[in-house]
């Protein structure tokens, strides 16, 4: 299996895995430029030089050595399910991708014809009504995670438990989980923890975020989005989420976590 979704600089300073729809643009951007002082122009998922992935076969064996060795700092970052839900929704599902295309090609009129959801026309820029469709979705998303009907679950709607669980199942131990909403603290946690070759300031680095502007404005406060079975939904779908990264599943509208991560729990419970 190896370490599917990890990132590493090429100077072995800091090993990162990814989780999608977690500011990973951004910190992808970050180390891209702790080792060549400047960011790399395009989308950093896009990057074929100037980071190790896993995706590049020559990246593999420095980042499997890295990781079994537990040397190199090691890192994620998590974001509250409701909030993470929501934002695959208007960026994948309502969105007009990079490529002009809708996401995952069928998928869209997949979702309309079986799930009777709107995405706000063919260029996502109409007025539909957003709960109702968001709703609709997150039947979909939990049939897909549940079920694999009627396909397999996409990264960026699965549970990050699992994302960050594959990392620990392959043998590598997590220095450092921080959340999203305190991301500028996290960040320069692990900053604090790593030399690298350029020097970083947290406060004049953008925010990369890649999915902006793909999808429709969301119209109502997050907590609108969720009633008492969408609730439900999420909870079946993101229960370890919730509990290992601390975030309040009894209220949608608090996003910020409400206790410090455990890195010894999370590593207990995720590495069976």
């Amino acid at each position: 299996m190896g370490f599917p979704g990890t990132w590493m600089t090429e100077s072995e300073s800091m090993v990162y895995r990814v989780v999608p729809k977690c500011a990973c643009s951004t910190i992808g951007q970050i180390m891209f430029y702790s080792d060549h002082g400047e960011f790399f122009d395009g989308d950093i998922h896009d990057a074929q030089r100037g980071l190790h992935k896993w995706a590049l076969d020559p990246s593999k064996d420095a980042i499997t050595k890295r990781i079994q060795a537990h040397d190199t700092y090691a890192f994620t970052c998590v974001r509250n399910p409701y909030t993470r839900i929501l934002s695959s929704f208007f960026d994948k599902i309502c969105g007009i991708q990079r490529n002009g295309k809708r996401y995952r090609g069928n998928l869209v009129p997949l979702l309309i014809q079986k799930y009777g959801i709107e995405v706000g026309g063919e260029d996502g820029k109409q007025e539909f009504d957003q709960i109702k469709s968001f709703r609709r979705f997150l039947l979909f998303a939990r049939d897909t995670i549940r079920w694999r009907r009627p396909m397999d679950p996409d990264i960026h709607w699965s549970a990050m438990s699992g994302h960050v669980s594959t990392f620990i199942v392959n043998g590598g131990r997590y220095n450092n989980i921080f959340w999203t909403e305190n991301f500028n603290d996290g960040m320069a946690d692990v900053l604090a923890n790593v030399k690298t070759k350029k020097k970083i300031d947290l406060k004049k680095i953008p925010r990369f975020n890649e999915s902006e502007g793909h999808g429709p404005k969301r119209a109502h406060p997050v907590e609108d989005y969720f009633d008492d079975l969408s609730m439900h939904l999420v909870y079946e779908i993101y229960k370890k989420d919730f509990e290992l990264f601390k975030y309040d599943f009894e209220n949608p509208g608090n996003k910020m976590p409400v206790a410090e991560i455990d890195l010894d729990e999370v590593h207990a419970k995720l590495g069976d």
